[in-house]
């Protein structure tokens, strides 16, 4: 096991209380999502863990920085605790390629979850990648392969999953840690097969209707809980989890510590069926 891993102190910033803010248009959101302030994966695991013991590597090719991943304590709750890592300083953003995973990512995930099976723990993640790197290399060794089966993986997976949506949730990039008993998403993240400019320049050939875009997409946190796509939003201090780190994270610590309690006393063997019932309702209406 690797020591436990140090983030470097991100800046202050002013107190605010934890409460949904007023209306925004989807376009407004997707700014607030993809700001460089808005708390990372190290934030959070500096403010919500009490320990945090990384783990590295896939075994095949080599330690994707896109995904960290480790063993940690929420609470009173040891879990193994995946999340994208999108970085917090130019330096960072290269190197874990501003959140976007490779295979190797997605492969070192699925071999520690199986030790969370195999351990009996709760399998936590948190989502922020604008999706998966879609470059040569990562095309060459499996990309495509790598996603798919980290979905069959999650899915058959007998031991509790939450899944936290914390910023950006692009496509398979993120689905591919995103299939969860409980999925909760922060008040300004967004959740989307495409981003707004992808789906923009599809429809109309022009990037400047991706406000549209956005606002057709059905990508925030009511649109997607009214769907049925998420289970519970988590409120983020006036103004974004970025004006109030500390406030966002003790929201996601809560609610993550509500869900894991809300899976006790379900048998492990169960966990595969419930979550294949779950995904497959979505998408059914009357």
């Amino acid at each position: 096991m690797a020591k436990t891993s140090k983030a470097a102190p991100r800046r202050t910033a002013s107190a605010g209380k934890a409460k949904p803010s007023a209306a925004k248009s989807a376009m407004d959101v997707v700014k607030l999502a993809r700001d460089p302030a808005r708390p990372h994966i190290f934030d959070y695991i500096r403010e919500i863990c009490a320990d945090f013991t990384e783990l590295h590597g896939d075994r095949l090719v080599n330690d994707d920085r896109a995904l960290v991943c480790g063993f940690a304590q929420i609470g009173p709750r040891k879990v193994l605790l995946c999340g994208h890592n999108k970085g917090a300083t130019v330096e960072e953003n290269m190197a874990a390629n501003f959140g976007m995973a490779n295979p190797d990512g997605y492969r070192k995930a699925m071999r520690l979850m199986a030790l969370a099976e195999k351990f009996r723990l709760p399998v936590v993640t948190f989502v922020d990648t604008p999706g998966a790197y879609p470059g040569r290399e990562a095309e060459e060794r499996g990309q495509a392969e790598a996603i798919a089966k980290s979905i069959e993986f999650m899915g058959a997976l007998k031991t509790p999953v939450v899944c936290v949506i914390t910023g950006e949730g692009g496509s398979g990039g993120a689905l591919a840690v995103a299939v969860g008993d409980r999925i909760l998403m922060l008040e300004n993240a967004v959740y989307s097969v495409i981003s707004p400019e992808g789906c923009a320049g599809i429809l109309w050939r022009d990037g400047a209707k991706a406000p549209e875009a956005a606002a057709a997409l059905k990508i925030t946190a009511p649109d997607l809980k009214k769907l049925g796509v998420v289970d519970s939003i988590i409120p983020e201090p006036a103004g974004g989890a970025q004006k109030n780190p500390k406030a966002a994270a003790a929201a996601v610590k809560k609610a993550v510590l509500a869900a894991l309690a809300e899976l006790d006393g379900i048998a492990p063997a169960d966990f595969p069926a419930l979550r294949y019932g779950k995904f497959s309702a979505m998408g059914r209406f009357a």
